[in-house]
């Protein structure tokens, strides 16, 4: 039996849908100004309130520094477009991956990936992220890797990256970038700036010389510190907003 949606879900749904456009052009802004943008490559997404499988994603030839929450595509879970606001492009190797996340984690509200270079110069080396910062530590507990099969066009591979990325809220995708899941877009945007921030500094720390780890205590001390990382963006979010509406307003239409 199914049951009619009245005006008043309706128009909390719709209320619901444009605040979750608004947090994800926000993200699409600020990756552009923290210079991790790839021309109109790689792809964030949030998944749309309501009963329906439907998840937001960037038009494809869109810089991110364009986005508007209005500009944003909603996609099924086949990949067909359900509602674009002007191109109705979707990235195909976007569709695979996200999708992977949005079908297989119940709890992904939001996915992020990209191929900013030190994110990508840390998923080519052989180890890995490794212990050399604070930020690091922060994020080990949270980090899991997929190897690299060519571009994400292959649909066989989402069960792959599923199995991979487990309960986890970051993701190595080896040769390839970074990649991070959340409950929301805030959350989910605070998981990449720590892989993203911890990434740069490793990438700095190996270009100076040798490297001092810290003892196995002191990283699994912070490793335990690190259970509530996501609850940092009820500090960060309402701060990185007042920092677009500073740089780059616009993106809330």
């Amino acid at each position: 039996m199914t049951t009619s949606t009245t005006p008043t879900d309706a128009r909390d749904l719709a209320k619901a849908e444009w605040q979750v456009r608004t947090q994800l052009a926000a993200a699409y802004r600020l990756v552009a100004l923290f210079g991790w943008d790839d021309l109109v490559f790689t792809h964030l997404s949030a998944r749309v309130p309501g009963p329906e499988h439907h998840f937001l994603i960037n038009p494809y030839g869109l810089l991110f520094h364009e986005i508007t929450a209005s500009s944003l595509v909603k996609v099924d879970q086949d990949g067909q477009v359900v509602a674009a606001g002007g191109l109705e492009r979707v990235n195909p190797a976007g569709f695979t991956i996200h999708s992977a996340v949005h079908m297989g984690r119940e709890d992904a509200g939001s996915v992020m990936h990209l191929h900013a270079a030190d994110g990508v110069a840390v998923s080519a080396h052989r180890d890995g992220l490794l212990p050399l910062s604070q930020t690091a530590m922060l994020c080990l507990d949270h980090l899991s890797y997929h190897d690299y099969e060519g571009v994400a066009l292959n649909l066989d591979e989402r069960e792959r990256l599923i199995r991979d990325l487990g309960d986890k809220s970051m993701m190595l995708l080896r040769n390839h970038g970074v990649l991070t899941a959340g409950q929301d877009v805030p959350e989910t945007f605070t998981y990449l700036y720590f892989l993203m921030k911890a990434c740069e500094i490793q990438v700095k720390a190996q270009s100076c010389g040798p490297t001092r780890m810290p003892s196995e205590q002191a990283i699994q001390t912070t490793a335990d510190q690190s259970q509530n990382l996501g609850a940092a963006a009820k500090l960060t979010w309402p701060a990185l907003l007042r920092l677009l509406d500073s740089k780059n307003p616009g993106y809330a239409v």
